[in-house]
Parts: structure tokens; C-alpha cells; sequence
């Protein structure tokens, strides 16, 4: 599968990457991570705004994955998510406590999963669509493999902030 493997256990992988860019995020001012790169990019408050609603959606499908024989999940319209939420006029400082703490504890949730179910191997899946590195819907997919793609998925969001990034 396509997903680069890496040496930390997911959960570890997955708080590294927040613990690296938490202090960057905060160096940003308010102003600053208001203002948009380009027209019709996200600006860094709606980066994190939708790196919050990944972590929410993630968190039912790696729960629920648990008690299912496959791994198909149902989508959710990002660019409407964040506009809804207006995650532009929140407070930056409160936005990235939130996703911080969010991703902590998915964090833990990710750790509790016994290896027996993140390496299960599992026939029918959507990743060809719902993952950030699709796994071909004519391959088995794993949920160790979804989880790790969601830290793969994070970490490309967080480059997207100039100075956030989480490698």
C-alpha cells in the first residue's frame, strides 16, 4: 500500500506531529492566520477548521471500524464544513486548543485498537475514495493503513501553513 511507513507506532506518529505544530501554530498571530494564500485557498484558521472536521469524521470511522467486516465510510462536503462552521471568524488560539486536544485524543483512541483489528485485512472498503492515499477497491485494505494515511493527510494540511509544518 502506498502510505510511507514509518518507524513510530500511529498513535506516537500521530501526537508527534501535533506536539511539533502546536508552537509554530501559535506564533501566528490572529491576523495572521486570518489571511488566505490566493484566492480560493483556505487561510490557516480554515486549514485547522478542517483538520478538525477530519479528525471528527475520522474518529467515527475508526471507532465503528471496530464492530464492522469492512471499512466503507460515508464522505462529507470539506469546503461546505468549513464555510458552515465559519472557522474564519473564530479565535485562532482557541481553534488550534481544539484541534490539539482533539487529535490527542484520537490519538489515544488509535493506541487502543488492538493490532489484531488495525491489521485486519478487509475486502470490501471505499479508501479508493475516502482515503488521502487511495487504496484500490480491488485490494484488501486495513485500518492500520487508514490511520496511518490520516496522519499522512494531516501532516500535508499543516505544510500548507507557512511556518506550521509538522515533519
Amino acid at each position: 500500500m502506498p502510505v510511507t511507513s514509518n518507524e513510530l507506532p500511529i498513535h506516537a506518529d500521530l501526537r508527534t506531529a501535533v506536539d511539533r505544530a502546536v508552537p509554530a501554530l501559535l506564533s501566528l498571530s490572529d491576523v495572521a492566520a486570518s489571511g488566505a494564500p490566493a484566492r480560493g485557498r483556505w487561510s490557516p484558521k480554515q486549514v485547522i477548521g478542517h483538520l478538525i472536521d477530519s479528525a471528527s469524521n475520522n474518529h467515527q470511522r475508526f471507532v465503528r471500524a471496530q464492530f464492522t467486516d469492512d471499512l466503507v465510510f460515508p464522505g462529507y462536503e470539506q469546503d461546505a464544513w468549513v464555510d458552515v462552521q465559519r472557522y474564519q471568524d473564530a479565535e485562532w488560539t482557541e481553534l488550534v486548543a481544539f484541534w490539539r486536544s482533539y487529535n490527542l485524543h484520537l490519538a489515544r483512541v488509535i493506541e487502543a485498537i488492538p493490532a489484531r483489528v488495525q491489521g485486519e485485512l478487509r475486502i470490501r472498503h471505499n479508501l479508493h475514495v475516502r482515503a488521502f492515499t487511495p487504496v484500490p477497491e480491488s485490494e484488501p485494505a486495513t485500518l492500520g493503513y487508514f490511520m496511518r494515511d490520516y496522519v499522512v493527510h494531516l501532516r500535508h494540511h499543516l505544510r500548507q501553513i507557512p511556518i506550521a509544518g509538522a515533519d
